[in-house]
Parts: structure tokens; C-alpha cells; sequence
């Protein structure tokens, strides 16, 4: 029996939540020094955050093909071709640094959202390795494997951007070498036997769904009744009310593919964890691409861009611990109504100034209510697909696509010069949060 079979908290989790903290590792760094990279090679002032646009842009781009090759190679061997873009596409950042290729620095971090998109399935691969009950959990261990990335990428910023004659370039090379220690890592984890063969026929193992026997189908609940029996039904083991369930036989090649796209979109459930997405990271990424560059223009050195942007990923990772607990306690929409609570707390603090203190405490802030917000509504999306449709393409890209809402306003916030004794980025970015 396999090892994600055994015990509810594995190897196999530890050691994908050392991967995501690799991850994280990547994308703190990038979010350090993409927007100062761009300042400095940006024929525009306004076109500095497109670097760290590109990163999202691209992931949201790469979601459709993240899919497929899921679906036709497998969890491992998708995740580390991910990596391997992620090897190739620092290397790229870094001749662009030297060279000072301004557009093909934007070109690699596209190129490097495949990674983005990639890794963003940890989280659903870490539900597979544990056993139905502690499926919140797993998703909060693996989350919580960001801490290495809170205190592993700015750090490697710090101490990297003097390592070459060329500002940062260093840090790209050591954004390379992460990517080699996660494809080692990721080698000796064991994911579960594929459930379909990407249409190419279905593998041995566990059986596939088919509806009940007509009459027997129970009446669509509503919305509430749908939340809150997806997060505190079989997963949380408490007692649920008889109903008919689905019969169950193993299927032959070309047999059930699942509901329709559209279908699924149209569940309230879906409605719901798709939004809540979205809103945990238009705010965030809208406030954390901005920060860099507003401490700079402050005036504020690296040394505390670092520090603000280190406790903003602790804020995002550390209740990781908890989060499972309090989901399965409390329910999915207590908890992101609390870090809807904590963004718009966030976006006041950050309004009132722009000292040091107020970047720290406001990213904080930004971090605990993503945390929420993101868990709940991953929790909410792995109720409304069947197994046989986990890796259905574009169910995982609407989460990708919704997201990129804030990367069109990136730009804006770099288009009014600093005016004497404020940050004029700041104040239009907590704005348009």
C-alpha cells in the first residue's frame, strides 16, 4: 500500500511543503527585485512593474497548458518540468540583467509563470496524499511550507544583489539554483496512481463515478447548504444526513469524462471559491508589486524592503498551522469573511502613511487575510469537481485568469512621478484596492 494511504501527515507532504517553500523562495525574490530591475532598465518609468506582470500574466497564460500536461504526464513529471522552465527562465532574467535587455527581461518572466502555474497545484496535489479526513490540513501544511520562502527570498535578495558587477543578476543565479534543489526534492516524492489517461484510456485504480439510477438523484442544494456541507461534511467527519449516493464502477477506455466546463463554472460553490480567489490576490499582488518600489522612492533601504516583504510572506504562510483547524471548526465562510476583514484593515493602515512602520504592519495584515481567503477557497474548489475530472483543462486556469485582474493596473501606479515628502505609488495602489 502506498505510503499517502498510511498515515494522514506523510513524507510525501513534508517534503511538498519543502517545495513549496522553494516556490515561495522564488516568488518573494522575484516580487523583491523585478519592479527595481525594471526601474533601472525601463525605457518608461511606468512600464517598471511590468516584469513582475509578466510573472502572472505568464502563469495565468501557462494554466490551460499546466493542465494537459498534468493530465497526460502525471503529477511529478509536469511539476518538474515546471522547475526546469523555472532553471531556464532565471538564467534568462540574469543574461538580461547584464545585457540590460529591458524586454527580454519581461519575456523570461513570462516564461517563468509556467512555474507559477505549475507549483500553484501543490496545494491540490497535497489534498491526494492524505486520506479524505485531514484533506484541510494537508492543504495548510503544504501552504504553511511558504514560511521557508518568507525568510529564505528576501534574504537571498539581501545578500545576492552585490554578488556580480550588475545589480541582482547574483540573485537570479541563486533563483536558479533553488529551482535544481526542488527537482531533487520532488524525486522522491510518491503521488497517487493517475485516475485517467489525458484521453489515451484510464489506468488501473480507484473506481470511477457514474450518476445514480434516475429517481434517485437528490435535489440540488442551495447556496449556503452547498458551503457548508462541502467544508464540514465526510472531510471534517461529523454526521451528515443520509442521502443517495453514487454508484460506483470502474470504468473502460472513452467511458465518463465528468460534467461539462460550464457546468462546473455554473455551481454557486465554484461561483464563490473562484471569487474569493480573486480577491485574495488582486489585493495582494496589487499592494505587494507596489511596495519595493514605493520604500525606494521613499527613500527607505533594501535592507528594510526585505524585512516588510519577509513578514508579509510570514503573515501569508504562518497560520498554515492553524487554518485547517479553524476551517474545520468554524467553517470555509467565517474565515474568509475574516480575511476580507483583514484586506480592508490592510488598505487603511497603508493609507495612513508612509513610514517604515506602516509598510510593515499593512503587509502583515495583507499576508493574514490572502491566508484565508486562499485556503477557503481551495477548500471550496475541491468540492465541486469529481475525481475524474481533477484534471480537466481550464477548471484550475478560471481561478489563474480571474486573477490577473490586477496585473492591468500594475502599470498605473508607476505613471505619476514622486512628489516632495509622499510616495505618490502608494496611495493610488490602496486606492484602486
Amino acid at each position: 500500500m502506498a505510503l499517502y494511504t498510511l498515515c494522514p501527515m506523510n513524507r510525501n507532504l513534508w517534503l511538498l511543503a519543502v517545495c513549496q517553500g522553494l516556490f515561495l523562495t522564488n516568488n518573494v525574490t522575484f516580487i523583491a527585485i523585478n519592479g527595481l530591475v525594471g526601474l533601472n532598465l525601463a525605457p518608461l518609468g511606468w512600464m517598471a512593474t511590468l516584469p513582475v506582470m509578466g510573472y502572472v500574466v505568464g502563469g495565468a497564460l501557462s494554466t490551460g497548458l499546466v493542465a494537459r500536461t498534468q493530465s497526460r504526464f502525471g503529477r511529478k513529471t509536469s511539476f518538474q518540468l515546471g522547475l526546469a522552465v523555472a532553471f531556464a527562465s532565471a538564467l534568462l532574467c540574469c543574461y538580461a540583467a547584464y545585457s540590460k535587455n529591458f524586454w527580454l527581461l519581461v519575456a523570461a518572466t513570462v516564461v517563468a509563470g509556467y512555474y507559477n502555474a505549475n507549483a500553484q497545484l501543490y496545494r491540490f496535489a497535497a489534498a491526494e496524499l492524505a486520506v479524505p479526513a485531514f484533506r484541510e490540513k494537508a492543504i495548510s501544511l503544504v501552504m504553511a511550507g511558504g514560511l521557508i520562502g518568507a525568510v529564505a527570498g528576501p534574504n537571498l535578495a539581501t545578500y545576492t544583489r552585490s554578488l556580480t558587477a550588475v545589480p541582482f543578476a547574483g540573485a537570479y543565479l541563486a533563483l536558479a539554483g533553488v529551482a535544481l534543489l526542488a527537482m531533487g526534492l520532488l524525486a522522491f516524492v510518491q503521488f497517487p496512481p493517475a485516475e485517467s489517461g489525458g484521453g489515451h484510456g484510464r489506468r488501473a485504480g480507484p473506481p470511477q463515478a457514474r450518476p445514480a439510477p434516475e429517481g434517485l438523484e437528490p435535489a440540488a442544494p442551495n447556496l449556503l447548504e452547498q458551503v457548508w456541507t462541502g467544508d464540514r461534511g465526510e472531510a471534517s467527519g461529523e454526521p451528515r444526513p443520509a442521502r443517495p449516493r453514487e454508484v460506483h464502477e470502474v470504468t473502460s477506455v472513452g467511458a465518463h469524462e465528468g460534467r461539462p466546463l460550464g457546468e462546473i463554472m455554473r455551481q454557486p460553490v465554484f461561483i464563490v471559491a473562484a471569487a474569493a480567489g480573486a480577491l485574495g490576490f488582486g489585493v495582494m499582488n496589487l499592494l505587494m508589486a507596489a511596495t519595493p518600489i514605493a520604500m525606494q522612492i521613499c527613500g527607505l533601504p533594501f535592507s528594510d524592503v526585505a524585512l516588510v516583504l519577509e513578514w508579509h510572506v510570514i503573515g501569508m504562510f504562518a497560520p498554515g498551522f492553524f487554518t485547517g483547524h479553524l476551517i474545520k471548526r468554524f467553517g470555509t465562510l467565517p474565515i474568509m469573511a475574516a480575511g476580507l476583514a483583514l484586506n480592508v484593515l490592510c488598505v487603511v493602515i497603508a493609507l495612513s502613511g508612509v513610514d517604515f512602520k506602516q509598510f510593515l504592519v499593512a503587509l502583515f495584515l495583507l499576508g493574514l487575510g490572502w491566508n484565508f481567503l486562499f485556503t477557503g477557497s481551495t477548500t471550496l474548489a475541491l468540492t465541486t469537481y469529481r475525481p475524474e475530472e481533477k484534471t480537466k483543462p481550464r477548471v484550475h486556469s478560471i481561478f489563474a485568469c480571474l486573477r490577473c485582474w490586477p496585473c492591468l493596473r500594475w502599470p498605473l501606479v508607476c505613471w505619476s512621478p514622486p512628489r516632495a515628502g509622499r510616495c505618490s505609488i502608494w496611495a493610488p495602489c490602496c486606492r484602486w484596492a
